[in-house]
């Protein structure tokens, strides 16, 4: 039985039992919740084995790479420049990166990248991954590279182009890369064990992940015997062109080790964040609040930050979504706690999110990476805080 380390505040009990059931009926092996209410931390529960390889436990250090979880760290740092006035989201990418008008897109707006309406889902030739973990040659082919749809006349997951394109602006705007804007304008303020470009002297607290694979790959089974309401998407899983799969071949090879000491030391804005989920959790705490004295960004700002921007068929994961300028908003698949909550998941179940209404933030990682319907790690956490509230 594994062995729950941490507190709980009083109301919260349900957190922790939902916690220990992950390990035990849900396949946890190493993991990490934290929910704060009104500023102050409410549940902050770790436990489980880190790196099952040595067997080093998970202690309230362990760092967990949190994949797209990252994209609300990185929109959170494009909306504080927008309050800042010096980046204004109605403006064309264009007009701070002037390359990126080639191949028909001199009237993106940056809005329309934070919001995954630009189209620019993948490219025509892959970057070599070195030199993608390198920034500059991805952001000049992305500049380059016509849009897979009319901008703007449809929304559709940016999974992996989106980190660089909304990098690039935040780079071209504050003179900073988005991590290390990140580490100065977010972390350091907030102390936050949140990194975007992992430190080499950190290296060492990083969980090791273990990759879960699905009882029945429905790609290999016949297409008759595939649920009908997963055939379209099963179908687009099995053609190398859809753009299912497209949106995540842009490097060479297209398959990345987030687990390798070279990925984990670039800056992959949209989904090589690693981090504490008390880190995560205290970064949405301060979208919604004041947390020991700092606020990330105004309640005019947040209200507009969270506003719906795109919503219905994702182009790209053919189910319903909905994005305002980078969170994500709550779906019947991902509720988070209420109409108000806005956040972001990350692949393999983490989560992070807020609700201003409610006063909470929350944030959950975890290095077994499982992931889709089946999984229910996050959700039993988020029904728990939900029952804690009641």
């Amino acid at each position: 039985m594994t062995t729950i380390y941490g507190e709980v505040a009083a109301g919260f009990e349900p957190v922790r039992e939902a916690f220990a059931a992950n390990f035990s009926e849900h396949g946890d092996i190493g993991a990490a919740v934290c929910v704060y209410q009104y500023g102050r931390p409410v549940v902050d529960l770790w436990g489980g084995v880190a790196d099952p390889q040595t067997g080093r436990l998970w202690t309230r250090d362990t760092l967990q790479l949190v994949y797209s979880a990252t994209k609300g760290a990185t929109a959170t740092a494009a909306h504080m420049l927008a309050e800042r006035g010096a980046l204004d989201l109605d403006a064309p990418v264009a007009k701070y990166w002037p390359e990126f008008a080639a191949n028909g897109k001199a009237d993106i707006p940056v809005r329309w990248l934070l919001s995954h309406q630009a189209g620019v889902i993948t490219l025509d030739q892959p970057v070599p991954l070195n030199e993608a973990l390198a920034w500059h040659s991805m952001a000049a082919a992305l500049a380059a590279q016509r849009p897979m749809w009319t901008p703007g006349t449809a929304h559709g997951y940016h999974g992996r182009t989106w980190g660089w394109l909304v990098g690039e602006v935040i780079r071209r705007v504050s003179g900073r890369t988005p991590g290390r804007f990140f580490a100065g304008e977010i972390a350091a303020p907030l102390g936050l064990d949140f990194f975007i470009g992992l430190p080499v002297d950190q290296r060492d607290r990083a969980s090791r992940m273990v990759y879960q694979r699905p009882a029945v790959d429905l790609t290999t089974v016949p297409v008759e015997s595939v649920p009908e309401e997963l055939r379209e998407q099963v179908a687009a899983w099995r053609d190398p062109e859809s753009f299912s799969n497209k949106a995540y071949a842009v490097t060479d090879p297209a398959a990345i080790d987030f687990d390798s000491p070279e990925v984990q030391a670039a800056e992959l804005p949209a989904s090589n964040g690693i981090g504490t989920a008390h880190g995560l959790a205290r970064m949405y705490a301060a979208l919604i609040g004041e947390v020991d004295g700092v606020r990330l960004l105004t309640s005019e700002t947040l209200a507009s930050a969270t506003k719906e921007q795109a919503s219905g068929k994702d182009q790209v994961m053919l189910i319903p979504s909905r994005f305002s300028s980078g969170y994500m908003l709550p779906t019947e698949t991902n509720p988070m706690i209420g109409p108000n909550s806005f956040g972001h998941t990350g692949r393999g179940g983490s989560l992070g999110f807020a609700d201003p209404v409610q006063g909470i933030a929350f944030g959950y990682a975890m290095n077994n990476i499982v992931g889709g319907l089946d999984d229910l790690r996050a959700t039993s956490l988020v029904d728990a805080v939900r029952k804690s509230l009641a």
